[in-house]
C-alpha cells in the first residue's frame, strides 16, 4: 500500500505517530515561512504543513505544487492550532518530512468544491473532475448504502436476485424501445429492455416464487430532471400472494430505508383511491405534506351568468391559506403563471376573504356578496384566506390545479426537503381510452390484472374496470407501481383483445409467455420501485442526475464521452443499415 491511512481517518489520538498519505492537492496557502495544502481523497480532507524552519526546500517544492496534482506524503501527525470544526480531521495536521509527486495535473476548468462556478454541461464534460466534489461523491455514497440496505431486507424476506436478459425483444406497448441491430440475423433487431416484465413473471412459472434485482432499463422518451435514458429500478415479483401481501412487504422495505438512512420513523403509509386522488388532488401522485385540496364548484356555477363559468365543463379551486394579503401585482403575476403553454389555463379567478370578514372577488360583478360567502364556506376558507378558482376542460384544468396547488405549496414554503409524506394509491383504472386512434391502452401495462369482483365489466363497460394495481408515492413523486398479474391464459388473452391485439398479433408479440402460462402459473404479482429515483428523494435533490456517476444531458448526450455518435460505414455495411443523409 502507498498509504497507511486515507484523507478523512486521522484523529487526535493518532498524535505523534509517523503516516503516509496519499490524495489530490485541494487548495494551497502560502503564509510566507510556512505553507498549508489540504490534501483530498474519497475519505476526506487533511491539512498538510509545510515549515521554512525545518526544511527550506521541501517548502519550496511545496509553494511549486498546483491544484488537483497527486501528492503521497510522509510526516508525523500533531495537534492543529487553529482548529477546523467543519472537518472530521480538523484538530489535527501532518508536519511533512517528505513528499513525491505521483502525477501533475492540468489546472481544473472548474472550481472543485461544493459551490462550484461550473455549469451542469461544464461539469458534465469533465464528470471525473465533478466526482471528485464532496456533495457529488456523497449522492453516490447514499445510493450505494440504500443498495445496501435494499439487498439485505429482500434477502432476509426471501427474495432470490436473477438478472435477465439485456438484449430482448420489442413490443409495441409503452414507451418507445432502444433497438439493438443483430449482425448476425440481418434484417432483425433486439430491443433494449423497458423493464424486465415478462421475464420475471416467467420466473414465477419457473418456481423462483420470490425475485428481484436491481437493475438497468431504458426507455428512448424525452427528457427532464426525473427521467433519465437508462434508468435503474428494484423489480420485483411474488408468487401465491395478493395485493395486500404486496404492500405490506414493501411499505416495511421503504420504512427500513428511512429508519437506517435517515432515521425517520413513520407509521402506517396511508391509502388513497386514484378517484379520490383525481379529484381531490388532480393528479394521482399527490404531495401530502400539505392540504389545499381541490374544491369542485361546478354544480355551484351553473348558470351564473358568467360565461368563463357557463361554459366550462369543469370549475374548481383551492384555498391558499394566509395569502388574502397578495398583492395585485402577485395575483397577475400567478394568472401569467397559469396562462403558459405548461400548465394551459385561461385565466385565474380570486376571491379574497379578508381578515375583517368582507370578501373581494374577481368576478365580483357576477356574483352576490352570499354566493361568494357560500364559495369560501364550501372551500372551507377562513378569514385571511384566497381562492384561486380555474375553469375549462375537466382533464386540464385538474392538472393546471394540480400544478398550481404545488407552486402555491412551494412559495408558501409547505414542501420541505426534509419532511416525508408517503402513501399508496390504489384502485387505478385497468383500461384508457385513446381518442386519436380510438381504441384502448393498458393504463400499466397488458399484464396487470382487473379487480376481481370488475371482471364481469371487461365486455359491458371496460372503460369502468379498475385494475388490481398499486403506485407508491412520496412527496408528490411516483417512486414506483406494480399490480397483482393475469395468470389466466383465457383471462389474458381477453385482455389482448381489449387493448386491439389479433390472436396473430398477442402470439407474435407473447407468445413466449403464453405458452409459459400453459405449464402452470402461479398467481403473482409485483412491483418497480425507481431507484434513482428514491435516491434523490432521500438527498432532498429535484434531479436523478446527482446520484448516476455518468448522467446523460436533456438531449440524451453523454458530454464526456460525446455519445451518441455516428459508427463507421464498415460497421453498417456489417449490421446491412443504410443511413438516409439529411437533404
Amino acid at each position: 500500500m502507498l498509504r497507511t491511512h486515507t484523507c478523512g481517518q486521522l484523529r487526535t489520538s493518532d498524535i505523534g505517530i509517523s503516516v503516509e498519505l496519499c490524495g489530490w492537492v485541494a487548495k494551497s496557502r502560502d503564509l510566507g515561512g510556512m505553507t498549508f495544502i489540504d490534501l483530498r481523497d474519497r475519505f476526506g480532507i487533511t491539512q498538510l504543513v509545510y515549515n521554512m524552519d525545518d526544511e527550506a526546500a521541501l517548502c519550496e517544492r511545496a509553494r511549486r505544487l498546483g491544484r488537483e496534482f497527486v501528492l503521497r506524503v510522509k510526516g508525523e501527525v500533531r495537534e492543529r492550532s487553529s482548529k477546523n470544526a467543519q472537518l472530521a480531521t480538523g484538530d489535527i495536521e501532518i508536519r511533512v518530512m517528505e513528499f513525491e509527486i505521483l502525477n501533475v495535473s492540468k489546472t481544473p476548468p472548474f472550481t472543485i468544491d461544493d459551490d462550484t462556478d461550473g455549469g451542469d454541461d461544464l461539469r458534465m464534460k469533465y464528470r471525473y473532475l465533478d466526482l471528485r466534489r464532496n456533495i457529488v461523491r456523497k449522492n453516490l455514497e447514499l445510493r450505494h448504502n440504500l443498495a445496501k440496505e435494499i439487498r439485505a431486507f429482500l434477502d432476509q424476506a426471501g427474495f432470490l436476485e436473477v438478472e435477465t436478459p439485456v438484449l430482448i425483444k420489442s413490443t409495441p406497448e409503452g414507451a418507445r424501445d432502444f433497438i439493438v441491430p443483430s449482425r448476425m440475423n440481418p434484417g432483425e433487431f433486439y430491443a433494449l429492455p423497458q423493464s424486465p416484465q415478462t421475464f420475471k413473471q416467467i420466473l414465477m412459472v419457473a418456481g423462483i416464487d420470490r425475485y428481484y434485482q436491481i437493475v438497468k432499463c431504458f426507455r428512448d422518451e424525452d427528457l427532464r430532471a426525473d427521467r433519465q435514458p437508462e434508468f435503474t429500478q428494484i423489480d420485483c415479483e411474488l408468487s401465491f400472494i395478493e395485493q395486500e401481501d404486496i404492500l405490506q412487504i414493501f411499505e416495511g422495505l421503504v420504512r427500513s430505508l428511512f429508519v437506517s438512512v435517515k432515521q425517520v420513523t413513520f407509521e402506517d403509509f396511508p391509502r388513497m383511491t386514484y378517484a379520490d386522488a383525481m379529484e381531490h388532488y388532480g393528479n394521482d401522485k399527490p404531495d401530502i405534506r400539505f392540504g389545499m385540496k381541490i374544491c369542485d364548484y361546478t354544480s355551484a356555477t351553473r348558470s351564473s351568468g358568467f360565461v368563463v363559468f357557463d361554459q366550462a365543463e369543469y370549475v374548481a379551486g383551492i384555498v391558499a391559506e394566509g395569502c388574502a394579503e397578495y398583492s395585485r401585482k402577485q395575483i397577475d403575476e400567478l394568472t401569467d403563471w397559469v396562462k403558459r403553454p405548461q400548465i394551459g389555463a385561461g385565466g385565474l379567478i380570486y376571491i379574497r376573504m379578508n381578515m375583517d370578514g368582507s370578501i373581494k372577488s374577481s368576478a365580483d360583478k357576477f356574483f352576490q356578496e352570499e354566493q361568494l360567502r357560500g364559495f369560501c364556506e364550501q372551500a372551507q376558507a377562513k378569514p385571511g384566506d384566497l381562492i384561486l378558482i380555474l375553469a375549462g376542460a375537466k382533464t386540464r384544468m385538474q392538472k393546471a390545479l394540480s400544478e398550481l396547488r404545488l407552486e402555491m405549496g412551494n412559495r408558501m414554503g409547505l414542501r420541505p426537503k426534509d419532511t416525508f409524506a408517503p402513501l399508496w394509491v390504489v384502485d387505478f383504472p385497468l383500461l384508457e381510452w385513446d381518442e386519436e386512434n380510438s381504441r384502448f391502452h393498458a393504463m400499466h401495462h397488458p399484464f396487470t390484472s382487473p379487480k376481481p369482483e370488475d371482471v364481469a365489466l371487461l365486455e359491458t363497460a371496460p372503460g369502468s374496470v379498475r385494475a388490481n394495481a398499486y403506485d407508491l408515492v412520496i412527496n408528490g413523486v411516483e417512486v414506483g407501481g406494480g399490480s397483482i398479474r393475469i395468470f389466466d391464459k383465457d383471462l389474458q388473452k381477453r385482455m389482448f383483445s381489449l387493448l386491439g391485439f389479433s390472436d396473430e398479433d398477442a402470439q407474435a408479440q407473447f407468445g413466449f409467455l403464453m405458452n409459459a402460462f400453459e405449464f402452470g402459473a402461479p398467481p403473482h404479482g409485483g412491483i418497480a420501485l425507481g431507484f434513482d429515483r428514491l435516491c434523490s428523494i432521500f438527498g432532498g435533490v429535484d434531479s436523478i442526475r446527482d446520484f448516476i456517476a455518468f448522467p446523460k444531458n436533456n438531449s440524451g448526450r453523454d458530454m464526456m464521452i460525446d455519445s451518441p455518435s455516428p459508427i463507421h460505414q464498415d460497421q453498417l455495411n456489417e449490421l446491412q443499415i443504410s443511413i438516409q443523409k439529411k437533404a
